[in-house]
């Protein structure tokens, strides 16, 4: 937990997604100090023009690249929050080749009772986590 989702254009090799997802995880684990194998990612591909991603008059000119973050979490501070977004283009600039530009973050906050790992039980609550 976090689940992550990523909204990309298609035509990224299952190296390259790879690589991606480990750099995000990598900006989470080091913003947010979740365990490294709390990982959650789902990778959405997207025909180029199924995706439009403006840049609400910043000035921004997006690229092919374009990654697009859409997080659901349990609350973050706005520190931790600061610090994901700056490791996260850190890492895939680096790592990826991904302009700082070309990355946009969404975090939608929840609360324990909002999730279940399986079982049929809210993990948070009974004490399992």
């Amino acid at each position: 937990m976090p689940l992550v989702r990523f909204d990309l254009i298609e035509g990224r090799s299952k190296e390259e997604l790879k690589q991606l997802l480990d750099a995000a995880h990598e900006a989470m684990v080091e913003a947010f100090q979740v365990p490294e194998r709390d990982r959650y990612q789902i990778v959405h591909q997207h025909p180029e023009n199924e995706m439009i991603i403006e840049d609400t008059g910043l000035g921004f000119t997006r690229t092919n690249k374009m990654v697009i973050v859409s997080m659901t979490s349990r609350k973050r501070t706005e520190e931790q929050k600061q610090k994901f977004y700056q490791f996260l283009v850190r890492n895939l600039k680096e790592n990826c080749g991904v302009a700082q530009e070309d990355v946009m973050v969404s975090i939608t906050e929840n609360g324990d009772a909002d999730w279940s790992f399986g079982r049929g039980q809210a993990q948070f609550l009974s004490g399992d986590l």
